[in-house]
């Protein structure tokens, strides 16, 4: 591996162990066997360095997300299409959800949540867009889609991190399980 992708590696696994704020550039360039001239080359900052953390791991999310989203008028397959992808990729890429997940919940004034912010607007634009597109065959959720898109992905990421904490298995029946709920209510 070269020096950036062990910058990388290193940076993700630090700074989702304990968090952005407390993981200091010099902590990661000593994980890394580097010299911060080293890291600046090659990120700028360690700003620039969690947006190329960020960027490296949801360009993977943003095309399974694209291809999943894409409604052709059934509303239950595409979420369950949602919910596989999203349970799938957080089983492949455990540490970086992890990391995605803390600084979703960061303070909005820190540098972690205003990087990841922009990510996670794609992610519920996305499926904001399924619940739009189904308003012909659904009408009653016309001026929804937001309040849904923000619910669905919120039971979502629960879910993800309860299989992150060995809470429970991120598979197919999960997911079953998970759009079934949101569907029609606890009741279900």
């Amino acid at each position: 591996m070269d020096n950036r992708g062990t910058i990388l590696e290193r940076a993700l696994i630090l700074i989702s162990e304990r968090g952005y704020d407390a993981v200091g550039v010099q902590e990661i360039c000593d994980a890394a066997g580097i010299t911060k001239p080293t890291l600046y080359h090659y990120f700028g900052s360690k700003r620039g360095l969690l947006e190329a953390i960020l960027e490296q791991s949801f360009s993977a999310l943003r095309n399974r997300l694209t291809i999943a989203a894409d409604y052709r008028g059934d509303l239950p397959l595409t979420l369950q299409t949602i919910a596989e992808t999203y349970f799938s990729f957080a089983g492949e890429f455990p540490i970086f959800y992890r990391l995605q997940l803390a600084l979703w919940f960061a303070p909005q004034e820190s540098e972690g949540f205003k990087v990841v912010n922009m990510q996670n607007r794609f992610q519920h634009e996305m499926i904001e867009k399924v619940f739009l597109n189904a308003v012909p065959q659904h009408g009653n959720m016309r001026g929804r889609h937001q309040a849904y898109s923000l619910t669905f992905l919120g039971m979502l990421n629960t879910y993800i991190g309860l299989g992150l904490n060995g809470l429970a298995t991120l598979d197919v029946e999960l997911a079953r399980q998970a759009v079934r709920q949101f569907q029609y209510g606890i009741y279900s």
